[in-house]
């Protein structure tokens, strides 16, 4: 019958022995215990934000200086419907493919939804408030009314700005012409014979060349 303390003496070769092995795992344990109780004593402290504050902005809107305090990441389009309620332009696909928010900046057509509000800053800026309102509107907003243009009027707003900055660069348009120049804008009622109508006696009634 073997000794204990021969037991406990590694094989020849092997450099291996019980006794180190519990002593090993005793030690292991040990650490984790120790360490696991250190995690719960002393929970982490929240991430802290990323990303800046809101900040104060000007913009030209309709001819008039606006200040207003919106966030570097929101679009023109949520700070002209939330921030300064000027709902006309509209938020349909919010994927710069219906036209429902299309505005004029910088004598441009563009979707609002695509243009951070940051960006468009000292630029100026039209939306149908602006073309629409105030003693003398812009001929294409009655002759949209005239050809029954605007339906539903999801796609009205867009479209009428679409409008009225396409006969800014072509007074004189012809029918071929509206297929290909208001084409970003697109009509769930499917008025777009309307529509071009209502472009056409627009383009008439302005005298073809005078920019309103």
């Amino acid at each position: 019958m073997k000794k204990k303390d021969e037991e406990s003496q590694p094989r020849p070769g092997s450099g291996f022995s019980r006794r180190s092995f519990l002593r090993g795992v005793g030690v292991s344990s040990a650490l984790s215990t120790a360490i696991l109780g250190e995690a719960q004593a002393e929970p982490q402290a929240p991430p802290a934000l990323v990303g800046p504050g809101p900040v104060d902005i000007t913009l030209q809107i309709n001819g008039k200086s606006v200040k207003v305090t919106a966030e570097p990441r929101e679009t023109l389009l949520d700070v002209l419907r939330n921030r300064l309620d000027l709902t006309a332009a509209k938020r349909v696909c919010d994927r710069a493919t219906c036209g429902a928010c299309t505005v004029i900046l910088n004598g441009k057509v563009v979707y609002a939804c695509t243009v951070l509000a940051i960006d468009a800053q000292g630029k100026p800026i039209q939306t149908l408030e602006g073309i629409a309102q105030g003693p003398n509107p812009h001929p294409i907003v009655q002759a949209f009314v005239n050809h029954d243009a605007q339906q539903c009027g999801y796609c009205t707003p867009g479209f009428v700005v679409a409008a009225k900055g396409f006969l800014d660069r072509h007074p004189n348009p012809k029918l071929e012409d509206l297929r290909k120049g208001l084409g970003g804008n697109l009509c769930r009622c499917g008025t777009y014979m309307g529509v071009r109508a209502a472009v056409l006696e627009a383009a008439k009634a302005r005298g073809g060349g005078r920019n309103a």
